[in-house]
């Protein structure tokens, strides 16, 4: 899918929370937002490369590439869409995301 003609991206109606900004900073990698089953996710681009598609946000040094799909309902990147790990003891770990 592609963005509708007349769509307009604008970063600066996207608030990125500070605690992402350190988030992003401490990892030194860009980031990417896009669609799971629980939502917007935010995953480094070693796991979930950008597309071409995709529209920058700059955050500090580094950037978050935002999925077309998710862009239009974003207005602010939080540490509830950062995913962490649970039930480490399991062989296979699944991912969770914070819930605020």
């Amino acid at each position: 899918m592609h963005p509708r003609p007349g769509s307009h991206f604008s970063p600066d109606g996207i608030r990125i929370a500070k605690e992402v900004l350190d988030y992003i900073s401490q990892r030194r990698s860009d980031f990417r937002i896009s669609t799971s089953c629980g939502g917007p996710i935010l995953l480094p681009i070693s796991i979930k490369p950008p597309k071409p598609t995709d529209l920058q946000l700059p955050a500090g040094d580094y950037v978050i590439f935002v999925s077309i799909h998710q862009a239009r309902y974003l207005s602010t990147v939080h540490m509830g869409m950062v995913p962490f790990f649970m039930d480490e003891m399991e062989e296979e770990p699944r991912i969770r995301c914070h819930e605020f």
